[in-house]
């Protein structure tokens, strides 16, 4: 695995003031590795500050949302060759050591992708809501019984990839819900996930676009597209 190329990629919507902590984090910890920023059609000075800080720039045209950027993530990774992708959020609320331990757990072999979870150990969430908390736990219920294997974080947005899952998500990704039905579009894919244990740390600047009323409503709606997507056809990796 130390030869391996790997990419880490950071979608960001206006996180200027955040993205070159986590770039700077990211890079300290894993030196060798390469971060791609994909700027989701940011107001503000996101793309100048990932370029200063080090980073690799993806320009979307506009705000396309998460699934969008993080898929343009994975057609770069696997037009540039790249073995392992790594993601992260731009927001720096990722603690950069999570990397280097879900790195050596997919070298293991065990997994074509490994999903951080911040609700496997008490140490590593730093205090989601408890509205938030309770329609996680719902979607994991229902993602378990679909996967037949114990999720605990179906909307995590850390976690690592090998080259069969790269050209999985490059050539089809969710857009509207893209970790919860990504779960799924493994499973069906024949391709082997687990989670490990992750830690979070608080985002210093601006907040959250998920309140309290958008908690409830995105549940509802993830949980219809998620029984949609399991009378679609799989999306096979030869």
């Amino acid at each position: 695995m130390s030869c391996a190329r790997i990419l880490v990629i950071l979608p960001a919507l206006n996180e200027g003031r955040n993205i070159a902590r986590a770039v700077r984090g990211i890079q300290e910890g894993l030196p060798a590795v390469d971060v791609l920023v994909v700027n989701d059609g940011s107001s503000d000075d996101t793309a100048a500050e990932a370029q200063t800080a080090g980073a690799q720039v993806l320009e979307l045209p506009y705000n396309l949302g998460i699934g969008a950027a993080v898929q343009a993530g994975f057609q770069f990774a696997r037009a540039h060759n790249y073995d392992i992708v790594l993601r992260n959020d731009g927001d720096g609320q990722h603690a950069p050591e999570n990397n280097v331990d879900l790195l050596a757990r997919l070298e293991a072999g065990d997994a074509d992708v490994v999903i951080g979870s911040r609700f496997i150990e008490a140490h590593g969430d730093y205090g989601t809501p408890l509205l938030r908390r309770l329609g996680s736990a719902i979607l994991a219920g229902l993602l378990s019984s679909i996967v037949g294997q114990r999720v605990t974080d179906p909307t995590s947005g850390c976690a690592v990839f090998n080259r069969r899952a790269i050209h999985l998500f490059a050539e089809a990704y969710p857009h509207d819900y893209p970790e919860p039905e990504a779960i799924v579009m493994l499973h069906r894919s024949g391709l082997r996930q687990m989670e490990a244990p992750v830690r979070m740390i608080p985002r210093q600047h601006g907040d959250s676009s998920i309140t309290r009323l958008r908690s409830v409503y995105y549940m509802i709606k993830v949980v219809l597209a998620i029984l949609i997507n399991l009378v679609r056809q799989p999306h096979l990796e030869n």
